[in-house]
């Protein structure tokens, strides 16, 4: 089998690059180290052997030569291995020396380029490497001595001859004598220089300042140092972006929530995945769900209150022509989407995306008997069956589906710990959030997708503090982007 030299890129997982993402998919061996992105690992199979070779906390890294012979191993095991690196594995890193290894022990390799740090962290920041008027080349230089000779091989005199933009890797701890080094070399101290710590990640600072002032601005690792005129430049937008920075509980089932969770952070937040319910089949295993679709006919009314509940629904109906005459309500636009998904067009999505105002909209039954199938979950609210009973209507309910809880991961609390907002999208996410982590546990900004889940928070003692007019993932995703744009007295947006 082939050992993949992955490059991780900076640390956004959305500058992976298609093929490194592809390879992770199924890889069956994942070695990684602590600067790849952790949220990358979860591309890989659940199955995967995920091998931790970076230094981690009252740990050392391996040596580079222990890395090497667990490479060979994993790759002489018949099995694709994926070695997940940070940037690039062939710019500052060893991934030549992982290679060489590999080749001489005969062992298939492939290199697969990622998105450097020293490109993409200034991109973040605004800065352009480059510019027609004032630059028309940069230099990636290591910043730190060779950890094995001591020796700095870098001749900075050349380096400033050379003119265009200076940029500086892992040179923190010795920002002030590469500082002195340069204006030795006829840089002026003036010089624009901007630090940017972790670059492209949700917790990125950008100091800007000039040369000489580099030395007391005190650079700290990672950081990625530009030193030029473009430096100067000022085109922010990553850490401009109304979330920037918030850590945000997301606390959806696991396979739900990749559409909040992508919205969220493309409006710079840093989402906290803690899932608090999955989803299972019914106590009965779907027999009344089957049964109810069997009889479709003799219904006026098929009501679908969630996705869930659709996906759910359509899955035990076998025949589309079974809907042949029966008026279809959906709860909701996701509902309405997930029943487009499946080629199939609500008659009835009620303005305001609740029970209530479903029962408007229907009114009152054509005839007597006339008989409605409510498909939802399980343990949902009366207020939808008492109401169409009292409207006339046959009201036969039966459970598409059931939320349980989720343990929750031994991590998750110091995360949560610092979160600043959590985010509930059902009732059940409520109660089992706060089962776990208690009333004291919850961050300090609580929102909720709509009224009834907000009424469960409420009822648990929790005040709510964003509730979208819209009850959907984009309406809830709207009103924390206003929240955030109102600043606290603190100057915080969370």
């Amino acid at each position: 089998m082939t050992v993949h030299l992955v490059g991780g890129g900076p640390g956004d997982p959305g500058l992976l690059t298609v093929r490194g993402a592809e390879l992770l998919a199924r890889a069956e061996v994942v070695v990684f180290d602590r600067l790849a992105g952790a949220s990358l690992l979860d591309l890989a199979p659940g199955d995967a052997e995920l091998v931790d070779v970076g230094k981690q906390p009252g740990r050392s890294a391996l040596a580079q030569d222990d890395i090497n012979a667990v490479l060979i191993d994993r790759g002489r095991s018949n099995r694709t291995v994926v070695r997940l690196t940070a940037g690039d594995p062939f710019v500052f890193a060893r991934g030549d020396e992982e290679a060489r290894a590999l080749r001489d022990a005969g062992v298939a390799f492939e290199i697969v380029p990622g998105v450097t740090s020293a490109i993409a962290a200034p991109a973040y920041a605004g800065i352009p490497l480059t510019s027609r008027y004032s630059s028309t080349s940069f230099t990636v230089v290591r910043g730190r001595e060779d950890p094995d000779t001591g020796d700095t091989p870098v001749n900075w005199n050349a380096i400033v001859r050379t003119g265009g933009t200076i940029v500086i890797m892992m040179g923190g701890r010795q920002i002030s004598a590469t500082v002195e080094r340069l204006v030795a070399a006829g840089l002026a101290p003036s010089t624009p220089a901007t630090a940017v710590r972790w670059g492209t990640r949700p917790e990125q600072h950008t100091t800007r300042t000039t040369l000489a002032g580099l030395a007391d601005a005190g650079p700290e690792a990672p950081s990625v140092i530009v030193v030029g005129e473009v430096a100067a430049e000022d085109l922010a937008w990553f850490e401009n972006r109304p979330l920037f920075g918030s850590g945000i509980v997301v606390t959806r089932g696991g396979a739900q929530t990749s559409s909040l969770v992508g919205r969220l952070r493309e409006l710079g937040a840093d989402p906290i995945e803690v899932p608090t319910i999955e989803i299972t089949d019914p106590d009965d295993g779907g027999v009344a769900l089957r049964a109810a679709l069997s009889d479709l006919a003799d219904y006026e009314w098929l009501v679908l209150t969630s996705p869930n509940g659709v996906r759910r629904t359509l899955a035990e109906l076998h025949d589309a022509r079974a809907l042949a005459g029966v008026k279809i309500a959906a709860i909701g636009p996701a509902t309405a989407a997930a029943l487009e998904a499946a080629n199939i067009v609500a008659d009835l999505v009620p303005e305001r995306f609740v029970a209530e105002s479903l029962l408007d909209a229907m009114g009152a039954p054509p005839h007597d008997g006339a008989r409605v199938l409510l498909s939802r979950a399980a343990v949902a609210r009366d207020v939808l069956p008492e109401g169409l009973a009292a409207a006339g209507w046959s009201v036969e309910i039966v459970d598409a589906y059931r939320t349980v809880p989720v343990q929750v991961a031994a991590g998750a609390r110091r995360e949560v710990a610092s979160a600043d907002m959590v985010t509930f999208t059902s009732p059940s996410t409520v109660t089992n959030f706060v089962a776990a982590f208690g009333p004291d546990g919850v961050p300090p900004l609580v929102a909720c997708i709509g009224p009834a889940t907000a009424a469960t928070a409420r009822e648990l003692g929790l005040d709510v503090d964003i509730q979208p007019e819209e009850h959907t993932i984009e309406g809830l995703v709207a009103a924390i982007a206003a929240h955030a744009s109102r600043p606290s007295r603190s100057g915080r947006v969370m």
